[in-house]
């Protein structure tokens, strides 16, 4: 039995006015030269100074002392979303006994008190960490001239600690960041790969003065300027030449010493590409997705997702010699995620980029830094080289592990007490690679065997049920008051089947997710579902659906209270996890972070028993690792699946069978089956991309 809507159109096209103001505004073609009259030549004679002793280019930083308060750090990103927290939730209330309210609200106060405290220092974030560093060695020879040091593009700072109170992020570490590779900054959850980026941002783990250093972090501010604007003008240096250039070049006098001036300005400008700066920041839209109309639209008409994509393009635009990036992909759709690689893949500056977006990392970077049991190491290759030599490197630890306890168990047997402490040494010279100890040296109390991180995610087998299980018919829709209309619609999923949408954000593919699970009407056409059709739906929006005062438990107790066995939370906890939340289940959902969030929401999926997944970009909050695991549990589901994902690695997991599988491409109103395979969609998306970059 098929359950049938249908659904007839009264909505009528809208229009709407797109600002096309441009930044040839700001910077217009330069004048050509003027004549000048009188110029005295530039061969006069020039003052000398003598060269300073040089110092480490860290000597003179002031870095921060260490604070008493500290909240621990969420590495995690988090949803916008989560600013209205605060609004959802609800007010505790407490019955207390008479004789303890005085006692309970100095309490209060307190804990109001300290949490204001910790909070503080957060909202600048620099305050929050103390940096040492141990031996202060220049990257410099002294007896060099001073233009060598103003030359000096690299980074290297040895022997240095990250802490917070109550948590160490890095203990004698060394970092070494050479001037044109790119590096991936990677490490689990939670370790401090952000914190690390923003210190180099603040420049609180030292950086050579003359290295200019941008960090895209947040969205750019909304205001009347047009986007093209936006990114001109990001680049200071170019604006305050060009509008100096023009007071010069404006002066009636023809002052001789202006006219010199306009000369160097000029030359300048051409340097910094200042004719053709409009048409390089249009082209870097262009590729991040915006359309020539969409870049005369003001910042303000944007939402926050297209706002970070301005900020990215900024940082391109002005190519500072070392740009940091955390997690650039999330708000990107797929084929600005592919653009973005082949862009960065000719970046000739400093690069280093957190992601969990393997086939990003392995496509951008030559150069993986690991961030693990504070300390950092350094891997030639990009991500699928260091996980082989990490795996590698980890197999010789754990056979010398199993040695040395071997010997350390006999020794203890026999009695001799300076055997033993031989053993001892003889194993952290063997963790050193075999380097002499110095007097800083400690014989590790009680060393482990490294563990592997392993996550597994599950989701039950659905019930069968008959052909088909979903089907849109001529469907078509259109918001109210808005310029957007999907027409024609005809797809179906059934068990087993597996779909990927692509296509550009803003084309409607969500819009498309939301007809399928029935949260949006049509105006036109015909659905059909099988009345015994469950669907578990994952939005990049699920902070909506949580409840930010119940913990974890609590929440899915109450959704699913029908558990078996004597304590009905143990399944609970069980299903939890197994989606990795093994800890903080007793935490409120609201002190949770956002990957974490995110598997109290898979676990509410998977206890619902779905026949059908609809999942949009559920990688925005997940680790590599857990990736990994969601894409295996895909494979593995019985029911269908529909992926809207930025993340190619897992479209072409989940997509891997061919004769299941179907790729849906969503723009100019349509929704299109693509005739092929994803990767050869993907080579698709990657020629015309190259196309574009060599134009």
């Amino acid at each position: 039995m098929v359950r049938k809507t249908i659904y007839e159109s009264k909505d009528k096209k809208g229009t709407k006015e797109k600002d096309r103001s441009t930044a040839s505004v700001v910077l217009s073609m330069m004048d050509k030269k003027r004549d000048c009259k009188g110029a005295s030549s530039s061969s006069s004679a020039r003052k000398t100074n003598s060269c300073p002793k040089l110092q480490p280019y860290y000597e003179d930083i002031d870095l921060p002392p260490p604070y008493d308060d500290y909240d621990d750090e969420d590495e995690e990103v988090t949803d916008s979303s989560s600013r209205n927290e605060g609004r959802r939730e609800s007010h505790e209330i407490h019955v207390t006994d008479s004789r303890d309210s005085t006692k309970l609200n100095k309490k209060k106060k307190t804990n109001t008190a300290n949490k204001q405290e910790k909070q503080e220092p957060l909202k600048d974030g620099r305050d929050a960490f103390s940096v040492t560093i141990g031996r202060r060695v220049s990257v410099l020879e002294h007896g060099k001239d001073e233009a060598a040091n103003a030359n000096v593009k690299d980074i290297t700072v040895n022997n240095f600690s990250v802490s917070a109170p109550g948590k160490q992020l890095l203990k004698n570490a060394s970092l070494t960041i050479s001037h044109g590779k790119r590096y991936g900054l990677v490490g689990p959850n939670g370790t401090g790969k952000s914190t690390l980026l923003k210190l180099l941002a603040w420049r609180e783990i030292p950086v050579p003065k003359n290295i200019d250093i941008l960090m895209v972090e947040q969205e750019i501010v909304a205001d009347d300027r047009t986007v093209i604007d936006a990114v001109v003008s990001a680049n200071e240096k170019l604006i305050s030449s060009k509008k100096e250039f023009d007071t010069l070049t404006n002066d009636e006098k023809g002052d001789v010493d202006n006219v010199k001036k306009a000369e160097k300005l000029y030359e300048e400008l051409q340097i910094m590409g200042a004719d053709s700066a409009v048409a390089r920041a249009s082209k870097i839209l262009a590729g991040l997705g915006f359309t020539s109309v969409m870049q005369n639209d003001k910042t303000k008409s944007f939402s926050g997702g297209w706002r970070m994509r301005i900020s990215l393009a900024q940082a391109l635009f002005v190519e500072p010699t070392l740009l940091l990036l955390d997690e650039p992909t999330n708000h990107l759709d797929l084929r600005a995620v592919l653009w973005l690689e082949e862009y960065l893949c000719s970046w000739k500056n400093t690069l280093v980029v957190v992601s969990h977006n393997r086939d990003f990392l392995n496509t951008v970077c030559n150069e993986i830094i690991h961030l693990d049991v504070l300390k950092l190491e350094s891997y030639s290759g990009n991500y699928d080289n260091f996980e082989n030599s990490f795996k590698q490197k980890k197999k010789v630890q754990n056979k010398d592990f199993d040695i040395y306890e071997k010997k350390l168990e006999a020794e203890k047997r026999n009695g001799n007490q300076k055997q033993l402490e031989k053993v001892k040494e003889n194993y952290m010279k063997r963790s050193k690679g075999n380097k002499k100890l110095d007097e800083n040296d400690q014989f590790p109390e009680e060393p482990n065997k490294r563990k592997d991180y392993v996550v597994q995610f599950h989701f039950h087998r659905p019930t069968e049920l008959r052909r088909p299980l979903l089907k849109l018919d001529n469907v078509s829709f259109s918001y109210p008051r808005r310029d957007f209309k999907l027409s024609n619609v005809d797809v179906g999923i059934d068990m087993g089947t597996r779909v990927a949408i692509v296509g550009p954000n803003g084309a409607g593919k969500s819009t498309l997710l939301k007809l399928l699970d029935g949260k949006l009407n049509p105006t036109e056409g015909e659905v059909w579902r099988s009345p015994m059709l469950k669907i578990g739906r994952y939005s990049q929006h699920f902070h909506d659906l949580l409840t930010m005062e119940e913990t974890p438990v609590q929440y899915l107790l109450r959704l699913y209270p029908n558990q078996e066995g004597c304590s009905k939370q143990e399944p609970i906890r069980a299903e939890l996890s197994k989606f990795g939340l093994k800890k903080d289940q007793n935490k409120r959902i609201a002190e949770l972070s956002g990957g974490q969030k995110a598997r109290v929401v898979f676990t509410s999926i998977s206890l619902s028993r779905p026949h059908i997944l609809l999942l949009d970009e559920p990688t925005n909050h997940l680790d590599m690792q857990s990736i990994d695991a969601l894409a295996d549990a895909l494979k593995e589901f019985k029911g269908g699946v529909v992926l809207i994902s930025h993340d190619s690695k897992l479209i072409s997991s989940v997509c891997e069978d061919d004769e299941k599988s179907e790729i849906w491409e969503v723009d100019n109103g349509s929704v299109i089956p693509f005739d092929g395979t994803f990767e050869e969609y993907k080579r698709k998306l990657l020629k015309e991309i190259r196309d574009e970059i060599d134009d």
